[in-house]
C-alpha cells in the first residue's frame, strides 16, 4: 500500500474513544471512517425489528445475506458525518439506543456472522485512504494493514463515558445499567471462540484514560507522519 494511501486499522474495547478519534483522524487525512461496530449493530437493529430470536444462528445468518449494509459520508451543516444505511434506511441514530448494546454482543458473537462479513468490510477497505475501526481489524479483517493502533482506557474513564454519551442523547439509563452493560461486552468479545478482541504485536497501544481528545490525535497523527517518513527512506 502507498504511503499516501494509508490503510489504517483501530482496535479496542467498546468507550475508549475508537470512534471519536478515528472520525478526527479519517477528516484530518480526508480519509473514508469505517465504523465495523456500526454493522453489527445494524444488523441486530434489524434483526430486532423482525424479531428474530438472537440465539437462531441459522435465521441470523440468513437475514445478513439479505440485507444490504452501506456506509456513506454525508456533508450537513458544514461538517461530514458518517451514516449507516440498511437497505437504503438511515438508521445511524437508531442504532445507538441502549437496546442495541445490550443485545450486539450476541450477534458479534456468531462466527458465521463475522465470516459473512469480512468480504464486506475488506472490500470498503480495498483501495486505502481508510480508517477502519472495531474489535478485530488488525487481527482478522485487515492483517496487512499499513498502521495498526490498539485503544484502552481505565474501566472507570470508559464507563463514565459511555454514561456521558447516553445521557447527552436523552436516553434514561443509569451509571449501574452501563457498568454492567460494558463489562458484559468486554466479556464477551474477549473470550468469543473466533475473533476475539486482542492487540496483535504490531499494534501501537494507545492509552486514552488522562488524554484529551486533542492530544490523542496529535499522537496518532505523529505516528502516521513518522511511518510516511519512514516509507521515504
Amino acid at each position: 500500500m502507498k504511503k499516501d494511501n494509508l490503510i489504517i486499522a483501530i482496535d479496542g474495547p467498546s468507550a475508549v474513544g475508537k470512534s471519536t478519534i478515528a472520525k478526527l483522524i479519517a477528516q484530518n487525512l480526508g480519509y473514508l471512517y469505517i465504523d465495523t461496530g456500526a454493522i453489527y449493530r445494524a444488523i441486530t437493529w434489524k434483526v430486532l425489528q423482525k424479531n428474530i430470536d438472537l440465539n437462531n444462528k441459522g435465521l441470523v445468518s440468513d437475514l445478513v445475506s439479505k440485507i444490504h449494509i452501506s456506509i456513506k459520508k454525508i456533508y450537513r451543516n458544514f461538517k461530514n458525518y458518517y451514516c449507516i444505511f440498511v437497505n437504503g434506511e438511515d438508521v445511524t441514530e437508531e442504532i445507538r439506543n441502549p437496546k442495541i448494546d445490550q443485545n450486539v454482543s450476541l450477534i458479534a458473537k456468531l462466527p458465521k456472522v463475522r465470516r459473512q462479513l469480512i468480504a464486506l468490510q475488506r472490500n470498503l477497505a480495498k483501495n486505502g485512504c481508510i480508517v477502519m475501526e472495531g474489535r478485530d481489524i488488525g487481527s482478522i479483517i485487515l492483517p496487512y494493514a499499513d498502521i495498526k493502533l490498539y485503544f484502552t482506557a481505565s474501566e472507570e474513564e470508559r464507563i463514565k463515558r459511555r454514561y456521558q454519551e447516553l445521557k447527552n442523547k436523552g436516553y434514561k439509563i443509569s451509571y449501574k445499567e452501563v457498568k454492567e452493560q460494558i463489562i458484559q461486552r468486554d466479556i464477551i468479545d474477549s473470550n468469543r471462540k473466533y475473533a476475539p478482541l486482542t492487540k496483535t504485536k504490531d499494534a501501537i497501544l494507545i492509552e486514552s484514560t488522562n488524554k484529551t481528545i486533542e492530544e490523542v490525535k496529535n499522537e496518532i497523527l505523529e505516528i502516521i507522519e513518522k511511518y510516511r517518513k519512514s516509507e521515504k527512506q
